[in-house]
């Protein structure tokens, strides 16, 4: 029997966890009056922001393309990571889960033989930590419409377990925290930017201006005047469709024109800092997004082994260490890592240790060899004898 996926503590009978938190509660796996919900923050930043939909994208997809390898090398859990079906892969999922949601949830699947055949990632929204009165989880609820179904958090026999992958989160015991609520504020800073310049080019690219009514004898306009000039303005002038249109106004009345000052306009500096704050948040630098005026990295290649040192080398070596551990019911000693030798993005840091290590002259053979992570590849010299 495995034990639970939580951080692996040994389970204490005498000693009550703390519950969950209100607020991961409502705000990932239920309804308790949270003002947003995980899918209202998914539809702002992944459905209508085009900066998070891109960082998630790259780092997602950048998790599912790094290259891994097995010990023992081979290993048939390899064919089971997905990569050539269409649409997104086992590794692309659970990465984009944990960026959203902050918690992936992996199902895995039995063949006949009795050993793994599949794995499924689940829709993380839809899954809740079933804990026991001390605290400690025993089991997971899937809901899909009607359907209720529960898995142990231990594989039992032949029942395997669900292997639960999350963040960290210093509030709750059980859920992970996504990046998409440290980016909410941020997102919808970006949108609704994005909003008021739909609404300027809607309007001709320029605020509205003011009608002044000024018949030089003090009279202001009745009720069913100004009824009828309103609906007349916005059939015939208001719309991107009517832009630059003359207007034709009658006696006492006179067109006056409005603009925006640069400090009006500021807009653009604010949409720009959500952009990079979007992209902090979910760990890209923002010149891999296309974003203007950003001179962090001399070039992009600087930025590409940022990218993966500090995002997506963690993200994968998280995956692949739990989904390692979590198979090792069925195959024990198995050992998924990312060959870092494959990455194009890493050869300059390879090459500089290549040359460090063949330079140290008070060092065998061996131990050069074993610097360089080649201790399993022992030279055949059948063909050099």
């Amino acid at each position: 029997m495995r034990l639970p996926t939580f951080g692996r503590k040994a389970r204490a009978p005498a000693t009550a966890r703390p519950g969950l938190s209100l607020f991961t509660q409502a705000a990932w796996n239920g309804n308790l009056g949270a003002p947003r919900g995980y899918d209202a923050l998914v539809r702002d930043a992944y459905l209508k922001n085009p900066v998070a939909q891109r960082a998630v994208r790259i780092v997602a997809e950048g998790a599912a393309g790094a290259p891994v390898r097995s010990n023992p090398p081979g290993h048939p859990v390899l064919g089971l990571l997905g990569g050539a079906e269409p649409g997104p892969s086992l590794i692309e999922s659970v990465a984009a889960n944990l960026l959203l949601h902050g918690n992936a949830y992996i199902e895995v699947g039995l063949g006949a033989t009795g050993l793994p055949a599949a794995l499924y990632s689940l829709r993380p929204e839809r899954v809740t930590v079933e804990a026991d009165t001390q605290g400690w989880p025993v089991g997971y609820l899937y809901r899909a419409g009607a359907t209720l179904q529960r898995f142990p958090a231990v594989t039992v026999g032949e029942r395997p377990g669900l292997l639960h992958i999350r963040s960290f989160h210093p509030l709750d015991d059980h859920y992970g925290l996504g990046c998409v609520a440290a980016a909410s504020a941020a997102v919808e800073t970006h949108n609704a930017a994005s909003a008021w310049n739909q609404a300027l080019l809607d309007n001709a690219a320029r605020p509205s201006g003011a009608l002044v009514y000024d018949p030089g004898d003090g009279s202001a306009l009745g009720p069913e005047q100004f009824e009828r000039l309103k609906g007349e303005l916005a059939a015939g002038f208001s719309g991107a469709g009517n832009a630059g249109r003359p207007m034709l106004l009658d006696g006492g009345m006179k067109w006056q024109p409005l603009s925006l000052t640069p400090a009006e306009m500021d807009f653009a500096r604010t949409r720009d800092t959500a952009s990079r704050e979007i992209a902090l948040a979910f760990g890209v630098p923002p010149m891999l997004l296309g974003l203007s005026g950003d001179n962090a990295f001399a070039n992009y290649r600087e930025a590409n082994v940022a990218l993966w040192r500090l995002t997506l080398l963690p993200l994968t070596t998280r995956i692949y260490g739990a989904l390692a551990a979590h198979l090792a019911d069925w195959w024990p000693g198995l050992a998924l890592t990312v060959d870092r030798d494959a990455i194009p993005a890493l050869s300059a840091d390879r090459e500089r240790l290549w040359s460090q290590v063949a330079g140290a002259a008070f060092l065998t053979d061996a131990e050069k060899r074993h610097l360089l992570g080649l201790d399993s590849m022992v030279p055949d010299l059948g063909d050099q004898l």
